[in-house]
């Protein structure tokens, strides 16, 4: 059975690093065996559908091919669609009005955060920003902006040992939206 899968790559094409175009990014998943792979912007954002599979291993799969061609190490995190059609309504943010959506992020986590990690990390304070944690996505509202914030991806890697990729609200729904339409929906 054939599955619509969203790859988000953490660290490509930003400040001249680790850059590959989209165009060599579509051929890589296309030899991987991936259908209909489509990019979003630049950053490291993949749909593509494949047969039912774990996304760890698709994860990997992705990886390894990316140090293969491209000779440097990029961490992808790979979630299927009916995933992220249930993350974008699970968002406890949307629910206040008051709330901007535009400074509404999403982390998401390769694997569950080990429990003593989330505890540390929950007893901190990072005000005015909030950020609510379920399974392996962070929900995050950042009012002074993404960039000025301590709930940084690379903080979140560091506090809960984890890999993570961040994406704002906007790509996501972006990213369902073409999701749908890859699946006739």
């Amino acid at each position: 059975m054939q599955k619509t899968y969203i790859t988000f790559l953490r660290g490509i094409n930003v400040s001249g690093h680790k850059i590959i175009k989209m165009d060599e990014l579509r051929i890589l998943f296309d030899g991987l065996g991936f259908r209909k792979t489509e990019t979003y912007k630049q950053s490291g954002n993949v749909l593509f559908n494949y047969r039912e599979t774990e996304t760890s291993i698709l994860e990997k799969k992705i990886s390894d091919a990316i140090l293969h061609k491209f000779n440097f190490e990029v961490p992808a995190i790979v979630i299927n669609a009916e995933d992220l059609r249930q993350i974008i309504p699970d968002n406890p943010f949307t629910e206040d009005k008051s709330k901007d959506s535009s400074f509404f992020h999403v982390t998401f986590l390769q694997v569950n955060p080990d429990k003593r990690h989330v505890n540390k990390i929950s007893e901190m304070s990072f005000h005015p920003d909030e950020f609510y944690l379920k399974n392996k996505t962070v929900y995050l509202y950042i009012p002074g902006g993404y960039g000025k914030t301590k709930l940084s991806n690379s903080f979140i890697e560091n506090k809960l040992k984890v890999k993570a990729t961040t994406r704002n609200w906007k790509t996501l729904n972006a990213m369902l939206d073409m999701a749908d339409k890859i699946q006739g929906k």
